[in-house]
């Protein structure tokens, strides 16, 4: 009888070693938090040089934050509240943000080629030197942007007005 019983336990056993390599729930929970700063206020305020590639940063609250240099590309920013941010140099490229307070941040030489922006708000912001080519933006705030662009991109080389389709 008891050699019958050995079968059954090297399965369990090998069934317990199978398990025991898979990640536990909680792992890949904090592993997806690296990527995501959802419904964040946001602690750290200085993302200065930082890659943030598709990093989410959904609801957060990151007025006055320091994202200069940072790469941004395909980041999304959805009901951000970014007022007074510095993104000088940043490349913003494909990147999303939606119904983002956008107000009195700094875009000086920064890169928003083929960017979403629909629903934010542009106000004061300062856009000296950078590329909205291809950027999709609420014509308002195109309109807005147009009072004070002016400035070639340092990387890009393409003019803020035109970009912007500036008249």
């Amino acid at each position: 009888m008891r050699l019958r019983c050995w079968p059954l336990w090297g399965w369990v056993i090998a069934l317990l070693v199978v398990l025991m390599g898979l990640p536990l729930p909680v792992q890949a929970a904090s592993s997806a938090a690296i990527r995501a700063y959802d419904d964040a206020a946001a602690i750290a305020k200085d993302y200065s040089g930082q890659s943030l590639l598709q990093v989410e940063f959904g609801a957060a609250e990151l007025a006055g934050a320091n994202f200069s240099g940072a790469d941004l590309r395909g980041a999304v920013f959805n009901g951000a509240m970014l007022t007074k941010a510095n993104w000088h140099g940043v490349n913003f490229s494909n990147g999303i943000a939606y119904l983002s307070n956008l107000s009195g941040i700094d875009f000086t030489d920064a890169i928003l080629t083929d960017a979403m922006l629909l629903k934010s708000n542009f106000r004061g912001a300062q856009v000296t030197g950078a590329d909205f080519s291809n950027a999709v933006l609420d014509r308002q705030q195109v309109v807005l942007l147009c009072q004070s662009a002016s400035g070639v991109n340092s990387v890009t080389g393409v003019a803020t007005r035109e970009s912007l389709g500036c008249p």
